[in-house]
């Protein structure tokens, strides 16, 4: 079985190799995003392994399957970025990790909290310049707040979990039925209801034509004033340029990203020797009360090993004809 992973990175390589895989199988790992141009290099592979900002456009999945392509293995849970009406028709499956560690976008949304209520990343930058002082630090008690949870997933609910436990009253949108509300001690409301109560919001949603841009002006707008608002799922939950309104005007008091709209072209990375030509981005960077972090939220030992081992799976059942989580239209 020969096998290309793109968008590969160290870590990738690491997890995949120890996850042991059958010793006929070729892991092919390249570090070039799969587009348009990138796509030869899939040639004579029948299985390609792609991350969340690879492109698997119409266009591509055509290359793919001229090349003898007949497996798409995504390294991820969502998968907003298949064409799978091309996929379907071109004869080639889609598969997906659907759950790793939900802890580990769960708990790095709760990391963004405590560094934006505590400033711990202004402080950590005073003291390394020998700056001692407390001006401009003061954060809020997090026991007692109100905090909405808008996707009531496994990452969402170890999430509410987690905030429970700092004694928070928590609520939680989703347009289906939540079950283990009561262990949970949280309660089931409306969005509306979520976003105008809410002293903190959390999305871990999945992407799709309804959640597109869930966070918008009129929403921004809706909340409390001075409410934080975190996104560790997709980036175009939110209507990014709305944001910095409601920055500069103080109606969003606190931002936490690990996730950006137009992020394909900049996330994972490294482009310190080159001038940020995102301006949307540019400006969210310049406000004390902003922190963006990479797309890193799934980056734990734990979650890389699961996706190598899932993923793996995924294609030794797809190789014996009773393939396993695959995504479909409906899915």
């Amino acid at each position: 079985m020969r096998i290309i992973l793109f968008s590969s990175k160290a870590y990738d390589r690491d997890s995949f190799l120890a996850a042991s895989a059958p010793a006929d199988w070729h892991l092919q790992f390249q570090e070039a995003h799969l587009n348009l141009q990138t796509a030869a290099l899939a040639a004579g592979y029948p299985v390609v392994c792609a991350f969340i900002n690879d492109d698997l456009s119409a266009a591509v999945l055509e290359r793919l399957a001229a090349g003898g392509t007949r497996l798409i293995a995504l390294r991820s849970a969502g998968y907003n970025h298949v064409d799978l009406d091309a996929a379907q028709q071109l004869g080639l499956s889609v598969v997906r990790v659907p759950a790793y560690s939900p802890f580990a976008v769960a708990e790095h949304a709760v990391a963004l909290i405590m560094a934006l209520n505590r400033r711990i990343h202004r402080a950590f930058n005073r003291t390394r310049e020998g700056d001692f002082s407390l001006h401009g630090l003061t954060g809020f008690d997090l026991h007692g707040k109100c905090v909405g949870v808008i996707g009531a997933g496994k990452i969402g609910l170890a999430f509410a979990r987690i905030m429970g436990g700092f004694g928070c009253t928590v609520q939680l949108y989703d347009p289906y039925p939540i079950g283990n509300l009561s262990e949970l001690g949280a309660q089931q409301v409306g969005l509306d209801e979520l976003i105008a109560s809410s002293d903190i919001i959390s999305l871990h949603c999945p992407l799709n034509d309804a959640s597109r841009h869930l966070i918008d002006g009129p929403r921004l707008a809706q909340m409390k004033r001075g409410a934080m608002l975190i996104n560790t799922g997709r980036g175009a939950l939110v209507d990014t340029p709305a944001l910095i309104g409601a920055l500069k005007s103080g109606q969003l008091g606190y931002l936490g990203i690990d996730v950006y709209e137009e992020e394909a072209e900049l996330f994972f990375e490294d482009r310190s020797d080159l001038p940020l030509q995102d301006d949307v981005l540019a400006r969210l960077l310049t406000f004390p009360n902003v922190i963006v972090t990479a797309h890193q939220a799934f980056l734990t030992r734990e979650a890389l090993a699961a996706i190598a081992r899932t993923t793996l799976d995924n294609i030794a059942a797809w190789s014996a004809g009773q393939p396993v989580n695959r995504v479909t239209q409906s899915a």
